[in-house]
């Protein structure tokens, strides 16, 4: 079938629309009309990392939309289902199989690698091959391939719009909080960049109690986000001579129990770890930069971890039915942070998503 995509002809260049072909739904596959995909960072990322010779590419990872097609061997979802859509995983492998489907065998292949895994493209342009499947999905278009493990059935009555961050940003922000890190409300929490993920993570933490919550970021806007969750805002640019690390230490005790960096800046890590204190932990989920400098003494001789994070070690299956319930109870309100953007404006809402003008653009067809 002919469909149309927003589309990156070659690394760092904008999207432009097209029309192209998609392959039918295989044995295995799910063919969803996309109604609103957010815009995440990893998106503008990516097409700005991969090398030349996986262009053209059609992104998007955060598809919601209404089953279409369904291949005979897909089983639990149907033609007319809403379905919000998130990461891929196996469901076979030692990984899949413990439960932390985000650290899938095969994940590299089914997430990232722009193919099936018999090397076979979703869609073609005149003949020839366009990357996609992209997270399994590829929902920078009007309709995407997608599978029974990354398509998570919603009420009908549910807004896609208001739904479709739930499959990443939201999930990877608030699950590194439930998951991992589970606080009580005698921790403290940081969060250096607050952005989707980092309000997600904040908003999370409110809903558990925490008793102090600190968001560090440098647009004004963000900072009153934060602040509608109860966090205090800190504005390195603003401290004087009063250092960021000093300053959440002031308003932490000491330092915070739990930290999350979404910035990826090798020097707000480093400040991000400081700011903890005795044997806390950070969690770092920005991508960006290759390479991050610790302190090495504050870190062995403080006990600190400092590690990673797939997606808040969620099971989409799991954890954005949780989080829809939660937000239907009102424990999770991110609503007021989505504005919406017609498809045709994806660029623009790059832009906007930049200059903090928007904290979770959702694009809509």
């Amino acid at each position: 079938m002919r469909t149309t995509v927003a589309i990156v002809n070659s690394p760092g260049q904008d999207f432009t629309f097209e029309e192209v072909e998609l392959e039918g739904p295989r044995a295995d596959e799910v063919l969803v009309r996309i109604v609103a995909t957010g815009l995440c960072h990893t998106d503008v990322t990516m097409k700005g990392m991969l090398p030349a010779e996986m262009f053209p590419n059609v992104f998007g990872h955060e598809g919601a939309g209404v089953v279409e097609a369904v291949g005979p061997d897909v089983t639990g979802i149907e033609v007319g289902d809403h379905v919000v859509l998130s990461f891929r995983s196996c469901r076979a492998c030692p990984s899949c199989e413990a439960g932390l489907v985000g650290y899938c065998d095969s994940s590299l292949m089914i997430n990232y690698m722009g193919m099936r895994m018999d090397g076979s493209t979703t869609y073609t342009r005149d003949g020839s091959p366009v990357f996609g499947s992209f997270f399994g999905q590829s929902s920078f278009s009007r309709h995407a391939i997608a599978y029974a493990d990354n398509c998570v059935v919603v009420d009908p009555d549910l807004d896609l719009t208001l739904a479709a961050p739930y499959g990443c940003g939201f999930q990877t922000g608030a699950g590194t909080v439930l998951n991992l890190l589970q606080p009580d409300p005698a921790d403290s929490l940081v969060v250096f960049g607050v952005g989707a993920v980092g309000l997600a993570a904040i908003a999370a933490a409110a809903s558990e109690g925490v008793g102090t919550i600190v968001a560090v970021d440098l647009m004004a806007s963000r900072l009153e986000a934060a602040a509608r969750f109860g966090a205090i805002g800190v504005n390195p640019s603003e401290l004087g001579e009063v250092s960021v690390v000093d300053k959440v230490k002031e308003l932490t005790g000491g330092g915070a129990t739990y930290g999350i960096d979404t910035t990826a800046v090798p020097a707000v890590v480093k400040q991000a770890q400081q700011s903890l204190g005795r044997r806390g932990t950070l969690v770092a989920l920005g991508l960006g930069s290759e390479e991050y400098t610790l302190d090495a003494i504050d870190l062995l001789q403080n006990g600190k971890r400092v590690m990673g994070s797939i997606e808040g070690e969620s099971d989409p299956q799991e954890m954005v039915p949780r989080l829809l319930a939660m937000r239907a109870a009102g424990t999770f309100d991110m609503d007021g942070l989505i504005a919406t953007y017609p498809f045709e404006k994806i660029n623009d809402a790059v832009a906007d998503l930049h200059d903090g003008k928007v904290v979770k653009a959702v694009l809509t067809w």
